[in-house]
């Protein structure tokens, strides 16, 4: 009778599971994926897609440090983290002039030897890949 009871326990609480997890599969189904920003990828992305002119100045090692400072910008305005993270809701404006300061600042702390042209272009380059991967939407109206 003991066993009988152990497997009836059992079963019932394997159908809740199997309820809660189809149920849960479900809801996250009808959510849009994530978007998930590689930095390896995002370095090579954006290398590919820099100006020749800027390509032939500046290393890839250059490219993931200028992309790292965009990153330290975009925590600080709440933008950038952890996949852990609550998804940023409604409409947030990154101002591009106030991107590229706060990037060419963290790049002369660093002690990289950048000009504004150069910081824009990946700047511009990393847009258009965080467009890619849907991590961000249209530039907006002004």
């Amino acid at each position: 009778m003991a066993i009988v009871i152990s497997v009836l326990v059992i079963a019932l609480v394997m159908a809740v599971a199997a309820g809660a997890i189809g149920r849960e599969a479900r809801r996250l189904d009808g959510l849009p994926p994530r978007a998930v920003f590689d930095l390896d990828e995002a370095v090579q992305w954006v290398a590919d897609h820099l100006p020749e002119d800027v390509t032939a100045q500046l290393s890839y090692d250059e490219v993931r440090q200028i992309l790292d400072h965009s990153l330290d910008h975009l925590r600080e305005l709440g933008l950038a983290g952890s996949t852990t993270g609550e998804p940023v809701e409604g409409e947030v404006v990154v101002d591009e002039a106030e991107a590229l300061a706060a990037v060419l600042d963290r790049a002369e702390q660093a002690g990289m030897e950048v000009s504004p042209h150069q910081v824009q272009a990946v700047l511009a380059a990393q847009l258009a890949y965080l467009q890619a991967i849907s991590a961000v939407g249209p530039p907006a109206e002004e």
